[in-house]
C-alpha cells in the first residue's frame, strides 16, 4: 500500500488531524502529510503512504497556490480571524493603491515567520515563546512570490490568489501587505488549491479514502524516466552508483511499471549518478 493522496482538508481541523483519520481508514500508521494547512485553511493537503513517505521532502519543496481571504480594519495576535483582537479601526484604500501594492511583492521575500508558528529558536517552537508571552527574535527567511493577483475587492474585504515557494506563511505575506497599504488587517479565509501539478480538482475528502484511491508513485514524480533491465535492477537493489549516461538533474528508475529509485549526479564524480531514494 504506497502512493499518493490529494486530500482536500475541511476548516477546523489540523492536517495532523487528517493524517489520522487516514491512518485509521487505511489501517497504516504509514502515512504523512507535505505541508501543513492550519486549522482555518481548507483545500490541498498532500499526503504519502507507505514507500511514498520517501518522496515527502521533495513534495513538500514544490510551489503552493493559494486564495486567500483578508479582512481589513483589524489587527489580530496570531494575524487570521482565530486570534485575540489587538485593534479594530475604519480604513480606506483604493483599488489601484491595492493592486500596485499586490504586484510589487511578486519575486524575492524577506518574510518574517509569524510568532504563532512551529519554527524553532533555541530549540523551543514560536508559539510556546507566543502562549507565555515572551519576547523572542522572530526569523526572517527568503521566500519567493511567483505570481499574486488581486480576485474580488468588496466593502472591507478582498480576496487575492498568489503562487509561492516552500516555506512561504500567507499569514505574514498580508500582514505585509496592509503594512505597505499602511492599514491594518487580517486573514480570515484561506484555501490550496495546487501544490505542484497536485491540483483541488483531483482531490478527495477524508470519508472518501481507499486503497483504490492511492495515486501509483511513478504516476506523480514530474522528472525524467528510464525503463531498467534485470541487470540494472539487481545494481540499483545494491546502492550502486551507476554510469551518468543521461546529464539530467535528476531521474527515475523504472521496473515493470513500478518506481524503484530516483537517482542524482555524483558530486564527487561526474561520470557517475548516485541513489537520492530506493524504494526496493
Amino acid at each position: 500500500m504506497d502512493g499518493i493522496l490529494i486530500i482536500n482538508k475541511e476548516k477546523g481541523i489540523t492536517s495532523r488531524d487528517v493524517v489520522n483519520k487516514v491512518c485509521n481508514k487505511l489501517g497504516t500508521k504509514k502515512v504523512g502529510h507535505t505541508g501543513t494547512l492550519d486549522p482555518l485553511a481548507t483545500g490541498v493537503l498532500v499526503l504519502a503512504v507507505g514507500k511514498a513517505l520517501k518522496l515527502v521532502d521533495d513534495i513538500t519543496s514544490l510551489n503552493k497556490e493559494y486564495l486567500a481571504e483578508v479582512t481589513l480594519g483589524i489587527k489580530t495576535d496570531t494575524l487570521d480571524i482565530t486570534g485575540n483582537i489587538l485593534e479594530e479601526k475604519e480604513v480606506h484604500i483604493t483599488k489601484e493603491e491595492l493592486i500596485n501594492v499586490l504586484s510589487s511583492f511578486i519575486g524575492p521575500y524577506h518574510m518574517t515567520v509569524p510568532i504563532y508558528s512551529a519554527v524553532k529558536v533555541n530549540g523551543k517552537k514560536l508559539y510556546e515563546y507566543a502562549r507565555e508571552r515572551k519576547e523572542v527574535d522572530l526569523p526572517v527567511k527568503d521566500v519567493f512570490i511567483n505570481n499574486i493577483e488581486l480576485i474580488s475587492f468588496e466593502d472591507n474585504k478582498f480576496t487575492f490568489k498568489c503562487n509561492v515557494s516552500k516555506g512561504t506563511y500567507i499569514r505574514s505575506l498580508i500582514n505585509d501587505i496592509c503594512n505597505k497599504l499602511n492599514v491594518i488587517g487580517t486573514m480570515s479565509n484561506l484555501k490550496r488549491t495546487k501544490q505542484g501539478s497536485f491540483d483541488i480538482k483531483d482531490s478527495i475528502s477524508i470519508e472518501d479514502v481507499n486503497e483504490n484511491k492511492l495515486i501509483p508513485m511513478e504516476k506523480v514524480i514530474d522528472i525524467p524516466k528510464i525503463d531498467v533491465d534485470e541487470y540494472l535492477l539487481t545494481r540499483i537493489k545494491h546502492g550502486n552508483k551507476l554510469e551518468n549516461r543521461y546529464n539530467l538533474p535528476k531521474l527515475a528508475f523504472i521496473y515493470q511499471n513500478k518506481l524503484i529509485a530516483i537517482y542524482i549526479p555524483d558530486p564527487e564524480d561526474s561520470k557517475k549518478i548516485k541513489p537520492k531514494t530506493v524504494f526496493i
